[in-house]
């Protein structure tokens, strides 16, 4: 009868930890497109660009928008512009000619200044500015009459002037409509063509 074996079996060697993972390193920035982001060095400012915003997309800058009148507000500025322009006018020794040529940017600014819902207040205010700077300028025999009598006469002569700077207005002011009335028109059309969600 065999009797069972007092030798022990060797002792199995303790399982080794499990090796540590290397640390994986960090992906880059969306803006980066692949590439590895460089680190700056300290102190060295950000190259002149658009700017970017947290994900690292470019941002394009919002345009400035321009000045947007009331009527009332075009009038003003329409009367303020022609009463300085009569100032300048009188310095260059009562010159119409002077006074005329300031006239037609005053109107171009009024009727592109506007706001779209006031639109056809440049083509009235222009002319009424036209004749109110147009008092200093005016020759007049004394009294308010003869002063009245003096800004209608100078209409009448230098009428030129005020048809030329209303129809300037005027056209502007209708292209501004056209462009409106497209925009509007393309804006539906593209509204009218989205399938239904």
């Amino acid at each position: 009868m065999e009797q069972p074996s007092t030798r022990r079996p060797p002792d199995r060697p303790s399982p080794r930890p499990p090796a540590a993972r290397p640390a994986r390193r960090p992906l880059p920035p969306q803006g980066a497109q692949g590439r590895e982001a460089r680190p700056r060095p300290p102190g060295r400012p950000r190259p002149p660009g658009r700017p970017r915003t947290a994900s690292g997309a470019t941002r394009t800058p919002s345009r400035v928008p321009g000045p947007r009148l009331t009527g009332l507000g075009t009038g003003l500025f329409a009367a303020a512009a022609m009463l300085l322009a009569s100032g300048i006018a009188l310095a260059a020794g009562s010159s119409v000619l002077v006074y005329g040529l300031l006239f037609l940017p005053v109107s171009l600014l009024a009727a592109l200044w506007v706001r779209p819902a006031d639109l056809f207040a440049a083509p009235v205010a222009v002319p009424i500015a036209f004749a109110v700077g147009l008092t200093p300028l005016a020759e007049s025999d004394g009294g308010l009459a003869g002063h009245a009598v003096g800004v209608v006469t100078a209409l009448a002569v230098h009428a030129g002037w005020l048809y030329a700077g209303t129809a300037l207005a005027v056209a502007l002011v209708m292209a501004r409509k056209v462009r409106m009335v497209r925009r509007r028109a393309a804006a539906s059309a593209r509204g009218k063509g989205r399938p239904p969600g």
